[in-house]
């Protein structure tokens, strides 16, 4: 596939496609969600930013809708119609937030889209409990599809879970160990099956609904995740030196949280002289000028140039994948502009 040039039509193009894939999705997202029990249909409705925490209306901001835009948009790039993917699509975003409900716990994040995260409104108790109910409302979701490719979209997803739970299981063991007892191949597979994992299945569950065979599923499987490592890299680096009023988190927070992220550790193991001086920190509390200092650290070491750099070998990575399942440029069109996007926001 010969790539067209690519400009500033195309992050509109990107953005048009995520407002489409919210329009058809919200509403079969918003029929599922409000079938949930009383007490957990409060808490996914006030995280997926539907309601406040008294349980008034909410302007509403769930996300920029990504996961369910590349199923919708890798269907119609095979041939299909995105309306017949809208049931699939709504359960790969509700497994989504299945996963940040989580995470936000095992993390203790205190802020998630400009306000307070759901744990900290609910309690830990029900946050994980509605996590657990949107994974499992996922699945009832495909099981009550009709579409033939429902059924092997829900295996798909099924076990996209159980790697994004290794990935996660994978992520904490890290956690509690040293900086210089992490190395880069570990917190590369940890970003795959983290954040790669669940691209790559919306990929391939949109090529199921298309009524592609399992070759093109997998090939648009290998692109998302390519894609997916890119854009964790690239959100590694805005968790660094993002805006605090765009990201909605205070400055240098994954830092202040001594998360090892992919540019922290490819620093760490630069064996530079910052590499030093970044591991002292992190071998400390944070003091109150100190993330200033270790993104100051990070970037001296070569972390932010390193993890740039393979952001953009791993897109390359996934246009090549693309132009395995799909050869015309201008079918593939959709899903490049949707990779560009997401790799070259900056928050």
């Amino acid at each position: 596939m010969t790539v067209p040039a690519r400009g500033a039509g195309e992050g509109q193009e990107a953005v048009e496609i995520l407002a489409t894939a919210r329009a058809l999705v919200d509403p079969e997202l918003c029929a599922a969600v409000d079938s949930l029990p009383g007490a957990m249909r409060r808490v996914a409705r006030y995280h997926l930013g539907w309601e406040h925490a008294d349980g008034t209306p909410a302007p509403g901001n769930g996300g920029k809708a990504i996961r369910p835009a590349l199923v919708l948009t890798a269907a119609r790039a095979l041939g299909g119609e995105r309306e017949t993917a809208v049931r699939a699509a709504a359960a790969v975003e509700l497994t989504h937030n299945f996963t940040l409900l989580h995470d936000d716990v095992m993390d203790r994040d205190t802020t998630r889209r400009h306000r307070p995260t759901a744990w900290t409104v609910f309690g830990d108790a029900a946050a994980i409990l509605t996590g657990d109910a949107l994974q499992s409302l996922a699945q009832r979701v495909l099981a009550a599809d009709p579409h033939p490719g429902a059924a092997e979209a829900a295996v798909r997803l099924a076990r996209c879970v159980e790697e994004l739970c290794e990935g996660q299981f994978m992520d904490c063991s890290l956690e509690g160990r040293a900086p210089d007892q992490v190395t880069l191949d570990e917190c590369l597979a940890v970003a795959e099956a983290k954040t790669g994992a669940l691209l790559g299945c919306a990929c391939a569950i949109g090529a199921l609904y298309a009524g592609a065979g399992r070759e093109a599923a997998d090939a648009l499987d290998g692109f998302g995740r390519q894609a997916g490592l890119a854009f964790q890299l690239i959100d590694d680096v805005i968790g660094i030196w993002g805006d605090p009023g765009c990201t909605g988190k205070p400055a240098g927070a994954d830092l202040t949280a001594r998360k090892k992220s992919l540019p922290v550790v490819a620093a760490l193991t630069s064996g530079t002289r910052a590499a030093g001086e970044l591991a002292e920190l992190y071998g400390g509390p944070p003091g109150e000028d100190e993330p200033a200092r270790t993104a100051d650290a990070v970037e001296r070491a070569g972390g932010r140039d390193w993890a740039l750099a393979h952001a953009a070998d791993r897109m390359s990575g996934a246009l090549g994948q693309l132009a395995g399942a799909v050869p015309d440029p201008e079918s593939a069109g959709g899903l490049l502009a949707l990779a560009e996007f997401v790799t070259r926001r900056t928050h």
